[in-house]
């Protein structure tokens, strides 16, 4: 099993952990950033993260694995690639759904975990969840590298993480770092 501190000496070889004045997807703020799309750039540290993450779910016999795009496309792949099945991911059509595109198809009843880099307050999954679903597959697990829920995020399936980081965060109204006048950073995927 992957330890915690393993997991943390790939963020600090992979510059996860950024610090400054960030505005999260949920609309917070915060001065701690996970950028972990960085550990996906280095082929060996993306393959020893989501082999660890597939041994959590080996039991379940996963038919495919499922990624939120941007963050969950690299992941979803090399999980699937350790399990030995297909690896897909669902993406934004241009009125913002999410949705499965490229022709790929989730056979009803198909088993699916889905992944993603980092969990804070499980939207993206949820929407994963939710087309998965609605093409009539089953949703057997959630599993991400790091959980910034504060254990608080609830997918209806098993969730496992190989990591839980807490970051504080504030609302933009009671910003300590807005009300120093430093700008806010949107470094996420969405806008």
């Amino acid at each position: 099993m992957l330890t915690r501190e393993r997991v943390l000496e790939i963020f600090k070889k992979a510059d996860v952990l950024l610090e400054g004045h960030f505005q999260l997807t949920s609309g917070r703020h915060s001065n701690r950033y996970l950028q972990c799309a960085r550990v996906f750039q280095y082929p060996e540290f993306a393959e020893e993260l989501c082999a660890a993450l597939a041994k959590q779910f080996e039991d379940k016999d996963v038919d495919v694995v499922v990624g939120p795009a941007l963050g969950g496309v690299v992941m979803a792949y090399e999980t699937a690639r350790a399990m030995k099945t297909r690896g897909l991911f669902v993406e934004r059509d241009k009125e913002g759904t999410m949705t499965l595109r490229r022709g790929f198809v989730i056979q009803p009843g198909e088993r699916v975990l889905v992944v993603e880099d980092v969990v804070t307050t499980g939207g993206s999954v949820r929407e994963a969840i939710e087309v998965i679903k609605d093409l009539g597959g089953e949703v057997i697990g959630v599993g991400s590298i790091v959980d910034r829920s504060a254990g608080q995020a609830d997918f209806g399936a098993p969730y496992a993480s190989l990591i839980q980081v807490d970051v504080e965060s504030f609302d933009p109204t009671d910003c300590p770092l807005c009300k120093e006048g430093t700008p806010a950073v949107k470094p996420g995927s969405r806008k």
